[in-house]
């Protein structure tokens, strides 16, 4: 260990002399910190140096001084003072718990723990080291390392985290300052497995001990980095779809025979797009992918323990406020869909509702209540696992909301002054193209869509069928004919391109534009567990009906895997797969 460590060793050798007391040891220490003002340094500056050296270099004999002195360091906390001792506390403060073994991980954090109760000055700085600690030393990455990284993760962390609640006890104020610290040092550029550790463990103080203490702001934090992330991804690196074709037009993506598709994912996917292609090689996209993953599985978690209720009404604030107004969220919008499909009855509907809430509110902004109508109208397409019975109801809430709207109106087509309006026109119509068949099936709702005053709004001078966008309003006339719902002059409208009129209402953002739900393109959380499956629910259609659905339609809608409406046996649900953000023509 060189000429220096064997001199330290040698000062300090008393210390590590198993016939002292605590309290004597203490006392040596003591001694070193209060020279240090009278301007002795040489006993404090030896045990600083000691304390700097590489724990993974350290013997058997060296550990047990270490071990020696950081006890004795506990017993001095008093003494300890940042102006004369500030290159004592830098060096306890970065220490790594990685680097050691667990007999010196236990005696630092008795340390950290002390400071921290010792004076509020230090608390910042005790909380600060211990989250640092949520992720190990870059090296501890490489190939070589893995075993060591593996074996040392539950070691250090367990302790990190019952160093938090230690602490949380004895300072009070201590979880204040530990949720602006977690959010300050988010690790969001760093490499992926250094990412996903430090939100494992925010996940981890979520649903742990200190879970009433800050579980909430973890909850929140977590969705922002998933937003941050989303956010780096732009539109360009996402793969478009061929400009010839809709919205509605559909095809099997496995007829080629993927290699990476197992049998089981029998699923469909907007023309012209190949999940071979799906965002790889992009780095941002994978970290988010991997944090997608660490999610839906917490999430899981939450609903296996009861909790799932309680978390979802952070997620729906923390949505509320973050990926709401976000600009066109391409991916972290499915965690609220996969807490959903966990708890239809409950999360799935308060979802729904609180969405329609927004949407006939004033006092929320146009761009709000445009984005929640999309939302709206995306989730209640392609989340299978709503019944046909709540979708009616809430389809029924939009048009008597826009019926409403056109009795107070006198004027004509306007499409910046009703943008509003043309949004829940759209959003009904864009259900209705995925939805209709399955509400015709049921007499009591095929009733109940009939009495809608649909035909009513859409006739009215404020015309939205010139003011939607085309694709959708055909595909909603196509069906609409079939099903005598609505009718009007096929020639009007049939073969519609994109007006002046349809691009003016969606403003700059082009929040008309946007289908938050449509197919997901990230590879591992797609995969984990995922798959589209048919309802399998027996529904009778008069035989007029069926000609003229296209059954692929229905296909786009997505259910998780082995659920059944009403059951409480949900053990084998999985979260939808091949979902991505719209890469239609329209929504770009």
């Amino acid at each position: 260990m060189g000429v220096q460590l064997a001199a330290e060793q040698a000062s300090l050798a008393e210390i590590g002399d198993v016939n002292f007391s605590d309290l004597e040891l203490a006392y040596h220490v003591k001694d070193a910190l209060r020279s240090v003002p009278l301007g002795d340094r040489d006993s404090y500056d030896q045990l600083v140096g000691f304390l700097f050296e590489d724990g993974e270099r350290l013997g058997s004999d060296e550990v047990a001084l270490l071990v020696t002195n950081l006890n004795a360091l506990s017993g001095a906390v008093s003494d300890i003072d940042f102006v004369h001792h500030g290159s004592l506390l830098d060096c306890i403060f970065n220490m790594s718990l990685w680097k050691h073994g667990p007999d010196v991980m236990d005696a630092l954090l008795e340390l950290i723990i002390a400071l921290a109760a010792s004076s509020g000055k230090y608390v910042d700085s005790c909380l600060d080291m211990l989250v640092r600690n949520f992720m190990p030393p870059g090296y501890f990455l490489t190939d070589a390392k893995q075993r060591t990284l593996a074996r040392k993760k539950g070691q250090v962390l367990d302790r990190v985290h019952s160093a938090l609640k230690d602490i949380a006890e004895l300072v009070p104020l201590a979880p204040l300052r530990l949720e602006q610290i977690i959010k300050d040092r988010v690790p969001i550029f760093n490499k992926e497995p250094l990412i996903v550790t430090y939100v494992e463990n925010m996940l981890t103080l979520e649903s742990g001990v200190m879970g009433e203490l800050v579980g909430n702001s973890m909850l929140v934090e977590v969705v922002n980095t998933l937003i941050d992330l989303d956010v780096e991804i732009g539109w360009d690196d996402i793969l478009q779809d061929d400009s010839s074709k809709g919205i509605f037009e559909m095809e099997l993506d496995d007829e080629e025979g993927s290699a990476d598709d197992d049998e089981t994912n029998n699923f469909e996917l907007p023309r012209g797009f190949s999940s071979q292609k799906v965002l790889r090689g992009n780095v941002v996209a994978e970290k988010l992918d991997s944090l997608m993953v660490l999610m839906f599985e917490h999430l899981q978690d939450c609903y296996n323990s009861g909790r799932l209720v309680q978390v979802f009404e952070t997620l729906l604030q923390s949505f509320q406020s973050t990926v709401l107004t976000a600009y066109k969220s391409k991916f972290a919008q499915f965690v609220m869909f996969y807490a959903c499909s966990l708890d239809p009855e409950n999360c799935g509907a308060t979802f729904a509702n609180r969405l329609a809430d927004i949407f006939r509110s004033p006092v929320y902004a146009q761009e709000w209540r445009m984005s929640a109508v999309a939302y709206l109208a995306s989730y209640l397409s392609r989340a299978k696992f709503l019944s046909a019975s709540f979708i009616a109801n809430i389809l029924e809430s939009l048009a008597d909301w826009c019926s409403s709207y056109c009795k107070s109106q006198c004027g004509e087509i306007n499409p910046k002054a009703h943008r509003v309006f043309y949004a829940g026109c759209q959003a009904f119509m864009y259900v209705l193209c995925f939805r209709m068949r399955s509400i015709l099936g049921v007499p009591r709702l095929k009733s109940q869509l009939f009495l809608m005053p649909i035909g009513a709004i859409l006739t009215h001078p404020l015309n939205p069928l010139k003011v939607c966008l085309p694709s959708i309003v055909e595909e909603f006339l196509l069906q609409a004919k079939v099903a005598r719902l609505f009718s009007c002059s096929e020639s009007d409208f049939h073969g519609l391109l994109e007006s002046e009129l349809s691009r003016a209402f969606g403003g700059l953002e082009r929040l008309d534009m946007f289908f938050p739900f449509d197919p997901y393109l990230l590879k591992k959380s797609d995969r984990n567990g995922m798959n589209i499956t048919e309802n399998g629910t027996a529904m009778s259609f008069d035989e007029d009906y069926l000609d003229g659905f296209d059954n692929s339609m229905m296909q786009m809608s997505i259910t998780p895997k082995n659920y059944k409406f009403g059951s409480a046996l949900r053990g084998g649900m999985q979260m939808p797969s091949r979902i991505r953000p719209s890469t239609s023509p329209e929504s770009l």
